[in-house]
């Protein structure tokens, strides 16, 4: 667990490297056109060859994982429930695994989504919190979670199998 004062250190430097690029920004209307035929999007998590977001379509949300080569959403059996929100979402470079925090029956949780087995894991929190966010390196093996725990916010950094 790293200290609430870490955090906003530890997320510019997670999310701030992508500044470093020399070129400058430019749109991909493509991209855009698909994004926007999945729904209103939210919480973009951007892996290497994927774009996976949140997508708010007819009232209802889900996941969705984006081709960034092909500009196509990429099926997720299993993942998407009538019963479950998502709240945030992260993908490793390839989107084999998303990691997500969703409310479901009352509660609150994080499930690693593993795309190749079409298997959802619930990864408990020690100690128990409500989580807020997640990230999730390249290899999808580091999870970092911003969990709630008596009114403070930590991170949790977790080791996948």
């Amino acid at each position: 667990m790293l200290p609430l004062a870490l955090l906003p250190m530890v997320t510019a430097l997670l999310l701030g490297l992508g500044g470093c690029m020399a070129e400058t920004g430019r749109p991909l209307p493509e991209l855009d056109r698909a994004v926007e035929q999945a729904g209103s999007g939210r919480a973009p998590a951007l892996g290497e060859t994927v774009l996976a977001l949140i997508s708010g379509r007819g009232g209802r949300q889900q996941v969705v994982l984006v081709d960034l080569r092909s500009r196509l959403p990429i099926p997720l059996p299993g993942l998407n429930r009538p019963d479950a929100q998502p709240l945030s979402v992260a993908s490793d470079a390839r989107g084999e695994r998303l990691a997500l925090v969703r409310h479901r029956q009352g509660r609150t949780e994080v499930v690693v989504y593993r795309r190749n087995l079409a298997s959802l894991e619930p990864v408990p929190l020690q100690p128990d919190g409500v989580p807020r966010r997640v990230a999730l390196d390249a290899e999808g093996r580091t999870l970092a979670v911003e969990v709630s725990r008596n009114g403070l916010w930590q991170l949790d950094l977790i080791t996948l199998p």
